[in-house]
């Protein structure tokens, strides 16, 4: 009945249990109220006053099924009552059933939940009885004091990177930052001491900053420990993850020697653990290797959130008790990173300089090789590795989440668009009718359509791909890399387009066999076969220096 929010429950209760009669028969229906101030949540249960570490007795039916609900305690149904919202109530009213193998005396029991970090856990209430049983008299075993929790000290100096790779175990992002002197710093070090190993952990953050132990690249089963700010002071808490949910906070008394340090919007916090603690559940035993998770996020009133970003997981497993060294991490997974890299290619490199050799390179490079036009091929070349990069790279965000990712935005959606353009393209194109077919025109036309919108729409789903959290680059320049890149693009075609249309002015016999979608080529035009090719030689390594600029920085992720 203790609500794992990592906070010290309240001593003095608010709340009262009452009941409709003090004895009760088996079969017996007595009703319960839970009043009080306003509450968010509560647990309510009847246990045997004689043991009260037994299972819950009874059953309970709800009166008002729209603020409370039955739970099934130790595979027991109905023998627990709980809220179906946290919205503020006084007062809850249920009817409890008494069973066949009722014990003679009963309590109730109830937790109540002010806010996140205020709670008050088994409030006891009125003790039932039979009516031949002996007069109730309190177990001592029973009467308990709340644990008191370990003495927390304030830090008053910032942590120092000096030892790092001798008698520390660091990770630091940037890498090879000091804590010391860069507020931008991620820092985390293990340093051992005898049986014992000392952390430190700390990063701006006004949230909270965490790290967890993991046997793998994923979240789950995951040994976890989060400094959380809240009131000026930062509470130091172990948890446990299950799953791609919220942690679960545990018990801190595995914990020793904890401090903390608030300075200039960083979070420092340290803390000791045995490197084992046998017996303890949700504990690992740092003499294995593991992968370290740092993270950090926003918190409210105690409570935590999902991390603002990715959290930054280190490449390898380590042993962060018996080789002091000095590593990085990586905040994007390489899949997301191969996802990425392989879309920018194939929409910002080879399906460009395809459009361009198909429109505006025909008269240049028209000598047949391998049975068709030169430009043709380069131009069926590029095409056909752009549907294949494309392919190879939707396929990627699958494999990594396990299925749809729905936190992604329009993202996925526009790239399903561009997927299936993708595919459509060089199936359309393997039934172009002939030069001189009726249906050529028609063919043109919805070519260039599909081709056009399915590259406005790639450049659209880059731009909300950058900032989503899988694939997080640094700063604003991602943006400022893409618009260069769209410039970089309409520009050249603009320029391509006005000297076509100073040569088409100078000529005076059209060619019209030679009339095309969008344009005209005459006989002029082959007077600036020299001018295209510079134009596309330039282009082409205007293209290479974005691409290499995205590489660099996702290979930096």
């Amino acid at each position: 009945m203790i609500p794992e929010h990592g906070h010290t429950p309240q001593s003095d209760p608010v709340h009262h249990i009452s009941v409709s009669q003090m004895t009760f028969r088996p079969g017996d229906q007595l009703k319960v109220t839970l009043s009080g101030p306003p509450f968010k949540g509560f647990l309510l249960e009847a246990r045997d006053a004689d043991d009260l570490s037994r299972s819950p007795i009874g059953s309970f039916t709800l009166i008002d099924s729209q603020v409370s609900q039955l739970l099934t305690c130790e595979d027991i149904q109905g023998s627990a009552v709980s809220h179906t919202s946290p919205s503020k109530k006084t007062e809850i009213k249920v009817y409890w059933n008494a069973p066949n193998s009722a014990p003679n005396h009963v309590q109730f029991l109830a937790t109540v939940v002010e806010k996140y970090k205020i709670c008050w856990v088994k409030i006891p209430g009125p003790i039932i009885s039979q009516p031949n049983a002996f007069p109730f008299t309190t177990p001592e075993a029973t009467i308990a004091r709340l644990s008191t929790l370990p003495p927390v000290s304030h830090l008053t100096t910032s942590f120092s990177a000096l030892d790092c790779g001798n008698k520390k175990f660091c990770i630091r992002n940037p890498l090879n930052c000091d804590p010391e002197k860069e507020h931008a710093c991620f820092f985390l070090s293990f340093t051992r001491d005898d049986q014992s190993v000392m952390v430190e952990m700390s990063g701006p953050s006004k949230g909270y900053l965490s790290f967890a132990f993991s046997d793998d690249r994923w979240m789950g089963d995951d040994d976890a420990y989060v400094c959380i700010h809240e009131d000026q002071t930062v509470s130091i808490q172990p948890s446990h993850l299950m799953g791609r949910s919220h942690p679960v906070m545990d018990s801190r008394d595995t914990l020793e020697d904890m401090a903390w340090r608030l300075e200039d919007g960083v979070m420092q916090c340290s803390f000791r653990r045995n490197i084992s603690i046998p017996g303890v559940k949700n504990r690992f035993d740092l003499n294995t290797s593991y992968y370290i998770f740092l993270a950090d996020g926003a918190a409210d009133d105690g409570r935590i959130y999902k991390h603002s970003q990715r959290p930054l997981i280190t490449y390898e497993k380590h042993d962060v008790i018996n080789s002091p060294k000095n590593v990085g991490g990586s905040r994007s997974s390489l899949l997301l990173k191969a996802h990425g890299a392989l879309m920018f290619v194939a929409w910002v490199t080879t399906v460009s300089i395809g459009v361009l050799i198909a429109r505006f390179f025909k008269p240049v490079w028209s000598k047949v090789f391998f049975g068709k036009a030169a430009w043709f091929q380069v131009h069926r070349l590029l095409m056909l590795m752009t549907s294949a990069l494309t392919c190879i790279a939707f396929v990627l965000p699958f494999i990594y989440t396990g299925g749809w990712s729905w936190s992604a935005g329009c993202h996925p959606y526009l790239g399903c668009i561009v997927m299936v353009l993708a595919v459509f393209q060089p199936l359309l194109a393997a039934f172009r009718p002939a030069l001189h077919d009726p249906r050529r025109q028609m063919f043109n036309w919805t070519h260039w359509s599909m081709g056009t919108a399915a590259r406005i729409i790639a450049v659209a789903a880059m731009f909300l791909g950058m900032d989503l959290p899988g694939l997080d680059l640094p700063g604003p320049w991602k943006t400022y890399v893409m618009i260069g890149f769209v410039a970089w693009h309409v520009g050249t075609e603009i320029v391509l387009e006005i000297h076509a249309y100073r040569l088409s002015r100078k000529g005076e016999i059209l060619d019209d066999a030679r009339i095309q979608i969008l344009q005209s080529f005459t006989v002029a035009e082959a007077e600036g076969h020299a001018f295209k090719k510079a134009v596309l030689t330039i282009y082409i390594c205007g293209n290479v220096t974005f691409l290499i600029m995205f590489l660099s920085a996702i290979n930096s992720l």
